[in-house]
Order: structure tokens, then sequence, then C-alpha cells
């Protein structure tokens, strides 16, 4: 079984690599998601376990709830409205997410 976790783009994905195992497959969806972004992302998914992490803002909550609708087994993780996004989110408090998420299993500890 194939773990997902959706990002906005390649900064987040960036911030999250050197927390989880390469296992973890990280996927963008750049900012925007059109129809055919949205099919690209339902076929390379498929059945696998999905978490979607977005940023606390405007467009994070519309992707997100675009996803919702998706994926709607999805497990959600979410930064805080402090944080400038993903990117911006502390490690420590990325680890919490992640944590709380239920992945601790592929956590890389100690990248700080």
């Amino acid at each position: 079984m194939c773990i997902y976790i959706i990002v906005e783009g390649k900064n987040d994905r960036s911030k999250l690599r050197p927390l989880l195992q390469p296992e973890i497959n990280i996927v963008c969806t750049f900012g925007t998601l059109n129809s055919d972004k949205l099919e690209a992302l339902l076929e390379q998914i498929n059945d696998h376990e999905v978490y979607l992490f977005m940023d606390n803002d405007s467009s994070g909550k519309k992707i997100r709830g675009i996803l919702r609708d998706a994926f709607p087994n999805a497990t959600q993780i979410y930064t805080s409205r402090g944080y400038a996004g993903v990117e911006g989110t502390p490690e420590e408090y990325l680890i919490a997410q992640l944590e709380k998420a239920g992945l601790q299993e592929f956590i890389i500890y100690g990248t700080q």
C-alpha cells in the first residue's frame, strides 16, 4: 500500500521531504486544480492511502475542499493559521501534525 501526501507547492514538498521516509509520496497541486490535474491525481493515487496537507489560507481551503470531494477518505492534516503555509511552519509543529495523522512510523526524527 502506497501512502500519498498532497500539498500545494514544491516548497511545501521540500519542507516535508526531509521529515518523512522515502516511501511516502509527496505530490503537489502547484497551487491550482483544474479538471486535468485532478484527473491525473485521481489516476495516480487510485485506492492508495492519502493525506491532504494544505496551507491554512483561502486558496489552501479552496483546494482542500476540491480534494476532499475527490478523496472522501483522505486524512486531513492542518497547519496553524499563524504560520506562512506549510513551508513556513516550524519542523516541530509539522512533526506533531504528522504524528497526529498517524504517520509516526514514517517520520525521520532529529533532522533539525
